[in-house]
């Protein structure tokens, strides 16, 4: 049996990432977080130990250590995005492989960094990027590389999740913390386009606000206008106060269905990680530098075929 921490428990992710330790036959020794919200525990992996002083969590882990049965095999990172590169490195120099939500850290320098402990260490880092084990993005790939064809596919990215006010108030809502909703909500799709249509030739912006972004991504075999909100007022008539999150891929006008089955994939992608195939620091590369230049660029009126549908609303 495989022994984790888990830091970050308190977050909305961390369930997942729970069930997945428990799914995968492995054992929960120990979670911290800040926050003490954490009675999930109690249905999922109720004899863990828990701390809300870090100091408390890393000397229990240090305890740990002395008995190779106890001792931990991995550390799960699901805090706050600004804090991920900080978790991880600490996870790290406890002797432990680390599993991180998205996005892995902001920049391409922190990976380069990472990749340095990495080497000091001994030790691996492996990120979520769920999307590359879901069924019909996997079918999807297969399709793409079997063509034939000199041009590009037309790709149409549309992702709107309804949050309420406290989400400004959060963490979330601050971009020195969360780098941004294009980063916050877009990483895992961006690194889904690259994983279909190969290495990204052009990127360009052509809206951001708090709550909203806008642009354009051009690949190898693709090209993507896309649209990311965190606002219900930006939801289609069609599913208004019907459903709080509406999720698109079209390719050549054809919608990719890909809502079902979002809740297993953390289960198989520590199954992945587990036997040894998970995606680590230079899988998570092309996306960290996808949202890096997205997060520092000046928006632009869009070219001709550029604009998605949703952008002639905020222009």
């Amino acid at each position: 049996m495989t022994n984790f921490a888990l830091i970050g428990a308190a977050g909305y992710i961390a369930p997942r990432h729970m069930k997945a330790i428990k799914e995968t036959s492995n054992h929960l020794a120990i979670g911290y977080d800040i926050n003490d919200s954490v009675g999930i525990i109690d249905s999922i992996s109720p004899q863990s130990e828990f701390f809300t002083e870090f100091e408390r969590f890393q000397e229990h882990a240090w305890q740990l250590k002395r008995n190779a049965d106890t001792a931990l095999d991995y550390v799960a990172v699901c805090s706050p995005n600004y804090l991920h590169h900080a978790h991880i490195a600490a996870g790290l120099r406890m002797g432990c492989d680390v599993i991180c939500e998205k996005p892995l850290v902001p920049t391409p320098e922190l990976l380069d960094e990472l990749a340095l402990i990495e080497r000091e260490t001994g030790q691996r880092v492996y990120n979520i990027l769920q999307l590359r084990h879901h069924q019909a993005i996997l079918d999807l790939k297969q399709k793409v590389e079997q063509e034939q064809r000199d041009d590009k596919h037309e790709v149409e990215l549309t992702y709107i999740t309804s949050r309420g006010k406290w989400y400004m108030e959060s963490w979330k809502g601050d971009p020195r913390k969360s780098f941004g909703v294009a980063t916050n909500i877009g990483v895992h799709f961006f690194d889904m386009l690259h994983f279909i249509f190969g290495d990204l030739q052009k990127n360009v912006l052509h809206y951001a606000s708090d709550k909203k972004a806008a642009g354009y991504l051009e690949y190898e075999k693709a090209r993507v206008p896309w649209f990311l909100s965190i606002d219900a007022a930006d939801l289609p008539e069609s599913v208004q106060g019907k459903q709080p999150t509406y999720r698109s891929i079209s390719v050549d006008g054809s919608d990719i269905e890909f809502s079902a089955g979002f809740t297993d994939l953390h289960t198989i992608s520590y199954q992945e990680i587990l036997a040894g195939r998970g995606y680590g620091i230079e899988d998570a590369r092309h996306c960290i530098e996808t949202v890096n230049t997205i997060r520092l660029a000046r928006s632009q009126a869009p070219e001709e075929g550029e604009a998605h549908p949703f952008l002639n609303r905020l222009i």
